[in-house]
């Protein structure tokens, strides 16, 4: 019972050792996760008919019916594992997150894969990118343990911003362009270190499986659009 009501202590309020802890768990949480995509985005591109219809799916006000479907299992996902303490539950809906991400990436990994020079390469070094971008956002906010939960207005603001663009690009038939994509890379950055803040300072040391979804949703926003400036060069 001692340590079922310690496990709901802030993540503050614990010793070094449980604080340690909870990371550790978390970023294992965020590395499977990481896992987990590759296995489905492989098994996903297997499937002709699935990347056939995912490549469809990029014509005009489907690709916003397809964000928009995106956005609701986000959401889904998001409140599944906050509103609940069963862990199966939340274990499903993280699955089920990690599936619609491997979902909506099939178009853009496809294309990088198949129909730019250096595909397989150009993906290796876009992860290595974001990897040591994530790491070094991370790192910044564990080490000094700022809060910064003070920049989610901004956040807010920017993600609408960016929905209104890519809403508006997919109407009238205008690419939002390289700089979009580098305005969206520092968008996520803002995210992963709200996300990393949060943990930090929000979380309680039983909710390492919400605390790897929102990681995780930021380090995949992330890889999107450096994959996509990547893709812009070739």
């Amino acid at each position: 019972m001692e340590n079922q009501v310690q496990d709901q202590h802030l993540l503050a309020q614990v010793s070094d050792i449980d604080r340690v802890a909870f990371y550790k768990k978390t970023y294992a949480h965020v590395a499977a996760g990481v896992l987990v995509f590759i296995l489905f985005e492989y098994i996903l591109l297997q499937s002709e008919t699935i990347v056939e219809f995912m490549l469809s799916m990029l014509d005009g006000y489907k690709w916003l019916i397809m964000l928009g479907g995106f956005m609701f299992v986000t959401n889904y996902a998001e409140r599944m594992t906050m509103k609940t303490t069963d862990k199966n539950t939340q274990y499903l809906a993280f699955a089920l997150y990690i599936l619609a991400e491997a979902f909506i990436f099939v178009p853009l990994i496809y294309i990088a894969m198949f129909y730019m020079d250096s595909g397989t390469e150009m993906l290796n070094q876009a992860a290595i990118v974001t990897l040591g971008l994530f790491t070094g956002l991370s790192a910044v906010v564990l080490v000094t343990k700022k809060d910064f939960s003070f920049i989610k207005t901004g956040l807010t603001i920017g993600f609408f911003i960016a929905i209104g663009l890519i809403l508006a690009g997919t109407l009238f038939g205008f690419t939002l362009g390289l700089w979009f994509s580098v305005a969206m890379c520092l968008l996520a950055g803002g995210s992963i270190l709200y996300q990393t803040s949060n943990m930090v300072n929000k979380y309680t040391t039983d909710d390492y499986i919400p605390a790897a979804l929102g990681l995780f949703a930021s380090l995949m926003l992330l890889f999107w659009y450096v994959l996509s400036i990547f893709m812009s060069r070739d």
